[in-house]
Protein backbone atom coordinates (compact mmCIF):
# COMPACT_ATOMS: atom_id res chain seq x y z
CA UNK A 1 0.00 0.00 0.00
CA UNK A 2 1.34 3.69 -1.24
CA UNK A 3 0.30 6.85 0.44
CA UNK A 4 0.53 10.06 -0.73
CA UNK A 5 4.42 11.38 0.19
CA UNK A 6 5.17 8.24 1.11
CA UNK A 7 9.18 7.20 1.74
CA UNK A 8 11.03 4.66 2.15
CA UNK A 9 12.10 3.35 6.06
CA UNK A 10 15.81 4.10 4.81
CA UNK A 11 14.84 7.58 3.90
CA UNK A 12 13.41 8.95 7.42
CA UNK A 13 15.80 10.90 9.48
CA UNK A 14 15.29 9.34 12.99
CA UNK A 15 18.13 10.55 15.77
CA UNK A 16 19.05 7.51 17.28
CA UNK A 17 20.69 7.33 20.90
CA UNK A 18 22.50 4.52 22.01
CA UNK A 19 23.55 3.14 25.95
CA UNK A 20 25.63 0.21 25.51
CA UNK A 21 24.66 -2.53 23.16
CA UNK A 22 21.35 -1.71 23.25
CA UNK A 23 19.05 0.85 21.12
CA UNK A 24 16.66 3.78 22.60
CA UNK A 25 14.41 5.51 20.72
CA UNK A 26 12.91 9.00 22.80
CA UNK A 27 9.93 10.47 22.25
CA UNK A 28 6.86 9.25 20.36
CA UNK A 29 5.81 9.59 16.48
CA UNK A 30 3.19 12.34 15.47
CA UNK A 31 1.52 12.57 12.00
CA UNK A 32 1.04 15.75 9.92
CA UNK A 33 -2.17 17.43 9.99
CA UNK A 34 -1.82 18.15 6.64
CA UNK A 35 -2.94 14.78 5.21
CA UNK A 36 -1.26 11.54 6.17
CA UNK A 37 2.49 12.25 4.79
CA UNK A 38 4.04 9.73 7.53
CA UNK A 39 5.92 12.23 9.05
CA UNK A 40 7.63 11.18 12.38
CA UNK A 41 9.37 13.25 15.31
CA UNK A 42 11.26 11.61 17.16
CA UNK A 43 12.62 13.94 20.63
CA UNK A 44 16.72 12.65 21.79
CA UNK A 45 18.74 14.32 23.74
CA UNK A 46 19.99 16.06 20.65
CA UNK A 47 18.95 19.49 20.16
CA UNK A 48 19.38 19.74 16.04
CA UNK A 49 21.98 19.12 14.20
CA UNK A 50 25.57 20.12 15.51
CA UNK A 51 28.40 21.36 13.06
CA UNK A 52 31.49 19.44 12.80
CA UNK A 53 33.43 22.11 13.99
CA UNK A 54 31.19 22.82 17.08
CA UNK A 55 31.69 18.92 18.18
CA UNK A 56 35.14 19.36 17.79
CA UNK A 57 34.96 22.17 20.27
CA UNK A 58 32.70 20.72 22.68
CA UNK A 59 34.26 17.50 23.13
CA UNK A 60 38.16 18.72 23.29
CA UNK A 61 36.44 21.19 26.55
CA UNK A 62 34.84 18.38 28.16
CA UNK A 63 38.12 16.66 27.67
CA UNK A 64 40.46 19.62 29.29
CA UNK A 65 37.83 19.52 32.09
CA UNK A 66 38.27 16.17 32.43
CA UNK A 67 41.82 15.98 32.59
CA UNK A 68 41.61 18.33 35.55
CA UNK A 69 39.90 16.35 37.42
CA UNK A 70 42.29 13.61 36.99
CA UNK A 71 45.07 15.61 37.88
CA UNK A 72 43.86 16.78 40.86
CA UNK A 73 42.78 13.34 42.09
CA UNK A 74 45.96 11.99 41.46
CA UNK A 75 47.56 14.91 43.01
CA UNK A 76 44.92 13.68 46.47
CA UNK A 77 46.02 9.86 45.98
CA UNK A 78 50.03 10.52 45.36
CA UNK A 79 50.05 12.71 49.00
CA UNK A 80 52.67 11.12 51.33
CA UNK A 81 51.45 11.04 54.55
CA UNK A 82 54.14 9.16 55.67
CA UNK A 83 56.67 12.22 54.64
CA UNK A 84 54.54 14.70 56.18
CA UNK A 85 54.31 12.65 59.08
CA UNK A 86 57.96 12.69 59.81
CA UNK A 87 58.32 16.49 59.03
CA UNK A 88 56.24 16.76 61.76
CA UNK A 89 58.02 14.65 64.28
CA UNK A 90 61.40 15.42 63.32
CA UNK A 91 61.65 17.97 66.08
CA UNK A 92 59.70 15.79 68.79
CA UNK A 93 61.41 14.12 71.37
CA UNK A 94 61.09 10.20 71.74
CA UNK A 95 59.25 10.66 74.79
CA UNK A 96 56.24 12.73 73.04
CA UNK A 97 56.48 10.55 70.10
CA UNK A 98 55.69 7.07 72.23
CA UNK A 99 53.22 9.03 74.08
CA UNK A 100 51.43 10.71 70.94
CA UNK A 101 51.58 6.51 69.80
CA UNK A 102 50.00 5.59 72.82
CA UNK A 103 47.19 8.37 72.73
CA UNK A 104 46.06 6.88 69.49
CA UNK A 105 46.33 3.70 70.43
CA UNK A 106 44.12 4.23 73.71
CA UNK A 107 41.37 6.46 71.49
CA UNK A 108 41.12 3.37 68.83
CA UNK A 109 40.67 0.74 72.28
CA UNK A 110 38.27 3.49 73.53
CA UNK A 111 36.46 3.76 70.46
CA UNK A 112 36.62 -0.17 69.87
CA UNK A 113 35.26 -0.53 73.74
CA UNK A 114 32.42 2.20 73.07
CA UNK A 115 31.37 0.47 70.10
CA UNK A 116 30.92 -3.23 71.38
CA UNK A 117 29.13 -1.68 74.72
CA UNK A 118 26.48 0.41 72.17
CA UNK A 119 26.16 -3.30 70.75
CA UNK A 120 25.73 -5.20 74.01
CA UNK A 121 23.32 -2.98 76.03
CA UNK A 122 19.83 -3.20 75.41
CA UNK A 123 17.21 -0.59 73.57
CA UNK A 124 15.90 1.69 75.86
CA UNK A 125 12.20 1.82 75.41
CA UNK A 126 11.29 5.00 73.86
CA UNK A 127 8.36 7.07 75.27
CA UNK A 128 6.01 6.60 71.98
CA UNK A 129 7.14 2.72 72.68
CA UNK A 130 5.44 2.45 76.58
CA UNK A 131 2.87 4.98 75.29
CA UNK A 132 1.54 2.01 72.79
CA UNK A 133 2.33 -0.49 75.62
CA UNK A 134 -0.04 1.46 77.61
CA UNK A 135 -2.82 1.54 74.90
CA UNK A 136 -2.43 -2.30 74.30
CA UNK A 137 -2.26 -3.40 78.20
CA UNK A 138 -4.76 -0.46 79.96
CA UNK A 139 -3.03 0.49 83.01
CA UNK A 140 -4.45 2.32 85.50
CA UNK A 141 -7.56 3.23 83.07
CA UNK A 142 -10.23 5.46 84.26
CA UNK A 143 -13.01 6.40 81.72
CA UNK A 144 -14.91 4.24 78.88
CA UNK A 145 -15.71 5.12 75.67
CA UNK A 146 -18.61 3.76 73.94
CA UNK A 147 -18.75 3.39 70.40
CA UNK A 148 -20.61 0.97 68.03
CA UNK A 149 -21.57 -0.76 71.37
CA UNK A 150 -18.09 -1.84 71.70
CA UNK A 151 -15.72 -0.58 75.21
CA UNK A 152 -12.32 1.46 75.03
CA UNK A 153 -11.14 1.80 78.22
CA UNK A 154 -8.51 5.18 78.17
CA UNK A 155 -6.89 7.78 80.19
CA UNK A 156 -8.17 11.00 80.56
CA UNK A 157 -4.94 12.91 81.15
CA UNK A 158 -3.76 11.72 77.50
CA UNK A 159 -6.71 12.53 75.49
CA UNK A 160 -7.47 16.19 77.06
CA UNK A 161 -3.87 16.61 77.03
CA UNK A 162 -3.71 15.44 72.99
CA UNK A 163 -7.12 16.60 71.47
CA UNK A 164 -9.65 19.67 71.66
CA UNK A 165 -12.55 17.78 70.82
CA UNK A 166 -11.93 14.52 73.96
CA UNK A 167 -10.57 17.61 76.27
CA UNK A 168 -14.15 19.24 76.05
CA UNK A 169 -15.98 16.23 75.87
CA UNK A 170 -14.52 14.52 79.04
CA UNK A 171 -14.41 17.64 81.05
CA UNK A 172 -18.41 17.06 81.18
CA UNK A 173 -18.13 13.95 83.00
CA UNK A 174 -15.46 14.14 85.43
CA UNK A 175 -16.45 11.45 87.71
CA UNK A 176 -13.83 8.04 87.66
CA UNK A 177 -15.21 5.25 85.36
CA UNK A 178 -17.44 7.33 83.53
CA UNK A 179 -18.77 5.87 80.57
CA UNK A 180 -19.04 8.11 77.65
CA UNK A 181 -20.85 7.09 74.71
CA UNK A 182 -19.39 8.34 71.01
CA UNK A 183 -21.19 10.26 68.54
CA UNK A 184 -18.84 10.61 65.52
CA UNK A 185 -20.70 13.00 62.61
CA UNK A 186 -17.50 11.98 60.17
CA UNK A 187 -19.00 9.18 58.12
CA UNK A 188 -16.86 5.83 57.33
CA UNK A 189 -15.52 5.89 60.94
CA UNK A 190 -15.12 2.14 62.35
CA UNK A 191 -14.07 0.48 64.94
CA UNK A 192 -10.98 -0.25 63.76
CA UNK A 193 -10.44 3.27 62.58
CA UNK A 194 -11.63 4.47 65.62
CA UNK A 195 -9.00 2.38 67.39
CA UNK A 196 -6.43 3.89 65.38
CA UNK A 197 -7.45 7.29 65.97
CA UNK A 198 -7.21 6.54 69.73
CA UNK A 199 -3.85 4.78 68.70
CA UNK A 200 -2.44 8.04 66.92
CA UNK A 201 -3.43 10.09 70.13
CA UNK A 202 -1.28 8.01 72.52
CA UNK A 203 1.47 7.77 70.05
CA UNK A 204 1.28 10.43 67.09
CA UNK A 205 1.34 6.87 64.84
CA UNK A 206 -2.07 5.50 63.32
CA UNK A 207 -0.04 1.75 64.29
CA UNK A 208 -2.49 0.08 61.09
CA UNK A 209 -2.29 0.28 57.42
CA UNK A 210 -5.51 1.62 56.32
CA UNK A 211 -5.85 3.45 52.67
CA UNK A 212 -8.66 5.86 53.94
CA UNK A 213 -5.67 7.50 55.88
CA UNK A 214 -4.59 8.50 52.97
CA UNK A 215 -7.23 10.23 51.52
CA UNK A 216 -7.31 13.77 52.37
CA UNK A 217 -11.08 14.78 52.56
CA UNK A 218 -11.19 12.30 55.02
CA UNK A 219 -8.38 13.67 57.11
CA UNK A 220 -9.33 17.54 56.58
CA UNK A 221 -12.94 15.81 58.35
CA UNK A 222 -11.24 14.74 61.25
CA UNK A 223 -9.07 17.49 61.80
CA UNK A 224 -12.59 19.53 61.95
CA UNK A 225 -14.73 17.28 64.35
CA UNK A 226 -11.36 16.62 66.15
CA UNK A 227 -8.94 19.07 66.18
CA UNK A 228 -5.21 18.71 64.85
CA UNK A 229 -2.90 17.50 67.91
CA UNK A 230 0.54 18.83 68.36
CA UNK A 231 3.86 16.84 68.29
CA UNK A 232 3.75 13.78 71.30
CA UNK A 233 6.66 15.55 72.80
CA UNK A 234 4.91 18.74 73.08
CA UNK A 235 1.62 17.61 74.09
CA UNK A 236 3.20 15.34 76.57
CA UNK A 237 5.99 18.42 78.02
CA UNK A 238 2.15 20.94 78.27
CA UNK A 239 0.49 18.09 80.31
CA UNK A 240 3.80 17.87 82.64
CA UNK A 241 3.81 21.31 83.00
CA UNK A 242 0.41 21.92 83.73
CA UNK A 243 -0.60 18.44 85.29
CA UNK A 244 -3.92 18.37 84.25
CA UNK A 245 -6.37 15.51 85.84
CA UNK A 246 -3.01 14.10 87.93
CA UNK A 247 -4.14 11.09 90.09
CA UNK A 248 -1.59 10.51 91.74
CA UNK A 249 0.76 12.27 94.54
CA UNK A 250 4.38 11.17 95.43
CA UNK A 251 5.54 12.18 99.07
CA UNK A 252 8.52 11.51 100.96
CA UNK A 253 9.42 10.04 104.11
CA UNK A 254 12.91 8.90 105.63
CA UNK A 255 10.91 6.38 108.11
CA UNK A 256 11.01 2.71 106.32
CA UNK A 257 8.63 1.63 108.67
CA UNK A 258 6.76 4.35 108.42
CA UNK A 259 6.45 3.08 104.20
CA UNK A 260 6.27 -0.13 104.71
CA UNK A 261 2.78 0.18 107.46
CA UNK A 262 0.97 2.47 105.24
CA UNK A 263 1.74 1.60 101.99
CA UNK A 264 1.46 5.13 100.53
CA UNK A 265 -2.28 5.95 102.14
CA UNK A 266 -0.25 8.41 105.14
CA UNK A 267 -0.11 11.77 104.48
CA UNK A 268 2.81 13.43 104.58
CA UNK A 269 4.82 16.15 105.97
CA UNK A 270 7.34 16.50 103.07
CA UNK A 271 6.94 18.43 99.65
CA UNK A 272 4.90 16.48 97.20
CA UNK A 273 4.69 16.23 93.56
CA UNK A 274 2.35 15.18 91.21
CA UNK A 275 2.32 12.79 88.48
CA UNK A 276 -0.44 10.87 86.09
CA UNK A 277 -0.56 6.97 86.66
CA UNK A 278 -0.72 6.44 82.85
CA UNK A 279 2.48 7.95 82.48
CA UNK A 280 4.75 6.43 85.73
CA UNK A 281 3.10 2.90 85.38
CA UNK A 282 3.81 2.61 81.54
CA UNK A 283 7.75 4.17 82.08
CA UNK A 284 8.40 1.84 85.02
CA UNK A 285 8.34 -1.62 85.89
CA UNK A 286 8.32 -0.64 89.80
CA UNK A 287 5.87 1.72 89.75
CA UNK A 288 3.58 -0.17 87.58
CA UNK A 289 3.76 -3.20 89.96
CA UNK A 290 2.92 -1.01 93.24
CA UNK A 291 -0.44 0.33 91.66
CA UNK A 292 -1.60 -2.86 90.48
CA UNK A 293 -0.71 -4.37 94.37
CA UNK A 294 -3.05 -1.76 95.65
CA UNK A 295 -6.15 -2.69 93.02
CA UNK A 296 -5.52 -6.33 94.13
CA UNK A 297 -5.38 -4.86 98.02
CA UNK A 298 -8.42 -2.61 97.72
CA UNK A 299 -6.80 0.37 98.75
CA UNK A 300 -7.53 1.53 95.20
CA UNK A 301 -11.47 1.80 95.72
CA UNK A 302 -11.12 4.03 98.46
CA UNK A 303 -9.12 6.71 96.55
CA UNK A 304 -11.93 6.44 93.98
CA UNK A 305 -14.47 6.86 96.22
CA UNK A 306 -13.35 9.59 98.01
CA UNK A 307 -12.17 11.33 94.57
CA UNK A 308 -8.81 11.82 96.14
CA UNK A 309 -5.49 11.19 94.31
CA UNK A 310 -3.72 8.16 95.26
CA UNK A 311 -0.65 9.01 97.65
CA UNK A 312 2.54 7.14 97.38
CA UNK A 313 5.22 7.31 99.93
CA UNK A 314 8.65 7.25 98.87
CA UNK A 315 11.45 5.95 101.15
CA UNK A 316 13.77 9.06 100.97
CA UNK A 317 16.74 7.09 101.91
CA UNK A 318 16.55 5.24 98.58
CA UNK A 319 14.81 7.74 96.41
CA UNK A 320 16.13 11.20 97.76
CA UNK A 321 13.43 13.72 96.27
CA UNK A 322 15.62 16.31 95.02
CA UNK A 323 16.27 13.34 92.21
CA UNK A 324 12.38 12.95 91.41
CA UNK A 325 11.66 16.24 89.50
CA UNK A 326 14.41 14.70 87.46
CA UNK A 327 13.01 11.17 86.59
CA UNK A 328 9.52 12.61 86.30
CA UNK A 329 11.02 14.84 83.44
CA UNK A 330 12.57 12.31 81.85
CA UNK A 331 9.38 9.92 82.25
CA UNK A 332 7.50 12.49 80.32
CA UNK A 333 10.05 13.51 77.49
CA UNK A 334 12.56 11.13 77.02
CA UNK A 335 14.72 14.39 78.04
CA UNK A 336 18.12 14.19 80.99
CA UNK A 337 18.13 17.44 82.41
CA UNK A 338 20.55 17.60 85.16
CA UNK A 339 20.25 21.15 85.79
CA UNK A 340 16.84 20.72 87.33
CA UNK A 341 18.77 19.39 90.44
CA UNK A 342 19.93 22.91 90.98
CA UNK A 343 17.19 25.29 89.56
CA UNK A 344 15.37 25.08 92.42
CA UNK A 345 15.57 26.36 95.79
CA UNK A 346 13.40 23.97 97.69
CA UNK A 347 15.01 20.99 95.92
CA UNK A 348 17.02 20.32 99.21
CA UNK A 349 16.13 17.20 101.10
CA UNK A 350 16.51 15.47 104.07
CA UNK A 351 19.35 12.91 102.97
CA UNK A 352 21.03 16.35 102.03
CA UNK A 353 20.59 17.91 105.25
CA UNK A 354 22.00 15.00 107.18
CA UNK A 355 24.61 15.30 105.09
CA UNK A 356 25.80 18.53 105.32
CA UNK A 357 25.13 17.73 109.48
CA UNK A 358 27.46 14.90 109.25
CA UNK A 359 30.01 16.97 107.75
CA UNK A 360 29.93 15.33 104.42
CA UNK A 361 30.85 17.72 101.32
CA UNK A 362 28.36 18.36 98.31
CA UNK A 363 27.91 15.50 95.62
CA UNK A 364 29.77 16.76 92.70
CA UNK A 365 27.45 16.20 89.08
CA UNK A 366 29.09 13.23 88.32
CA UNK A 367 28.33 11.47 91.50
CA UNK A 368 25.21 12.79 91.48
CA UNK A 369 24.40 11.22 88.29
CA UNK A 370 26.29 7.48 89.34
CA UNK A 371 23.39 7.72 92.35
CA UNK A 372 20.46 8.62 89.78
CA UNK A 373 21.59 5.59 87.26
CA UNK A 374 21.18 3.34 90.61
CA UNK A 375 18.31 4.77 90.89
CA UNK A 376 16.80 3.65 87.43
CA UNK A 377 17.97 0.85 87.47
CA UNK A 378 15.60 0.09 90.66
CA UNK A 379 13.22 1.76 88.97
CA UNK A 380 13.50 -0.19 85.88
CA UNK A 381 13.57 3.25 83.93
CA UNK A 382 15.71 2.11 81.30
CA UNK A 383 15.37 5.07 79.25
CA UNK A 384 16.93 7.20 82.07
CA UNK A 385 19.85 4.74 83.58
CA UNK A 386 20.75 4.83 79.83
CA UNK A 387 20.42 9.03 79.56
CA UNK A 388 22.95 9.33 82.41
CA UNK A 389 25.43 6.75 81.09
CA UNK A 390 25.58 9.49 78.67
CA UNK A 391 26.26 11.90 81.19
CA UNK A 392 29.74 10.18 81.86
CA UNK A 393 30.05 10.00 78.67
CA UNK A 394 30.35 13.32 77.94
CA UNK A 395 32.24 14.24 81.19
CA UNK A 396 35.38 12.59 80.52
CA UNK A 397 35.16 13.29 76.58
CA UNK A 398 35.37 16.67 77.70
CA UNK A 399 38.50 16.01 80.23
CA UNK A 400 39.87 13.82 77.61
CA UNK A 401 39.68 16.69 74.97
CA UNK A 402 41.27 19.24 77.56
CA UNK A 403 44.00 16.90 78.37
CA UNK A 404 45.16 17.80 74.58
CA UNK A 405 45.79 21.45 75.16
CA UNK A 406 48.33 23.43 76.43
CA UNK A 407 49.71 23.05 80.31
CA UNK A 408 49.31 26.68 81.11
CA UNK A 409 45.07 26.69 80.25
CA UNK A 410 44.75 22.93 80.92
CA UNK A 411 42.68 22.84 84.62
CA UNK A 412 40.74 25.88 83.82
CA UNK A 413 39.62 24.21 80.49
CA UNK A 414 38.86 21.03 82.19
CA UNK A 415 36.91 22.23 85.07
CA UNK A 416 35.11 24.71 82.11
CA UNK A 417 34.51 21.42 79.92
CA UNK A 418 33.61 19.47 82.50
CA UNK A 419 30.76 22.57 83.32
CA UNK A 420 29.75 22.70 79.91
CA UNK A 421 29.37 18.63 79.10
CA UNK A 422 27.17 17.93 82.32
CA UNK A 423 24.89 21.21 82.05
CA UNK A 424 24.01 20.49 78.44
CA UNK A 425 22.83 17.45 79.06
CA UNK A 426 19.63 18.47 78.98
CA UNK A 427 19.54 19.57 75.37
CA UNK A 428 20.39 15.40 74.34
CA UNK A 429 17.48 13.53 73.55
CA UNK A 430 19.12 9.27 74.67
CA UNK A 431 17.18 7.52 71.44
Amino acid sequence: MVCHGARSISEFEMPVTFIGTSMRFLGTSSYSHQGYGCESKLYSLDHGQEKPQDKKKKSSGLATLKKKFIKRRKSSRSADHAKQMRELLSGWDVRDVNALVEEYEGTSALKELSLQASLARPEARTLQKDMAELYEFKYCTDVDLIFQDTCFPVHRAILAARCPFFKTLLSSSPEYGAEIIMDINTAGIDLPMFSALLHYLYTGEFGMEDSRFQNVDILMQLSEEFGTPNSLDVDMRGLLDYMCYYDVVLSFSSDSELVEAYGGSQSCLDEELRAHKAIISSRSPFFRHLLQRRIRTGEEITDRTLRTPTRIILDESIIPKKYVRVILNCMYTDMVDLSILHSSPSVGSLSEVQALVAGKPNMTRAEEAMELYHIALFLEFNMLAQGYSEVHTAGIKAIYQCLEQPTLTKADSCRTESKVAFKSINATDVQ
